[in-house]
């Protein structure tokens, strides 16, 4: 199944979790629906896009990512340690167990 099928828009929790995170920025106020959709479109055209559309979220996050950086929320380099730690932490948390950023070794 597409990621992109009408049936289930979502095959991971996180990607819920971006998308409702993307939505309550945007009704904060945080950017408008017309900047979202410049960031995202800047995204998903990049030439190393999956052709299937396998990697749609993986292209929201950059988005929601570019956006925070470009408004100064959050510095590009800030956000790419933390997505790090958490990467290590989900490494080291045991298969069943929920991933908590304190599991990161380097922490």
């Amino acid at each position: 199944m597409s990621v992109l099928d009408d049936r289930q828009p979502f095959t991971e929790p996180w990607q819920a979790q971006v998308f409702a995170l993307t939505v309550h920025l945007h009704e904060q106020g945080m950017f408008t629906w017309p900047e979202w959709a410049d960031a995202l479109s800047v995204e998903v055209r990049r030439p190393e896009a999956a052709p299937d559309g396998s990697d749609y979220y993986e292209h929201w996050t950059a988005a929601l990512q570019a956006i925070l950086a470009a408004k100064g929320v959050a510095a590009g380099d800030a956000i790419d340690r933390v997505a790090a730690a958490w990467e290590r932490a989900a490494e080291a948390t045991p298969h069943g167990m929920p991933i908590e950023l304190a599991n990161d070794p380097e922490a």
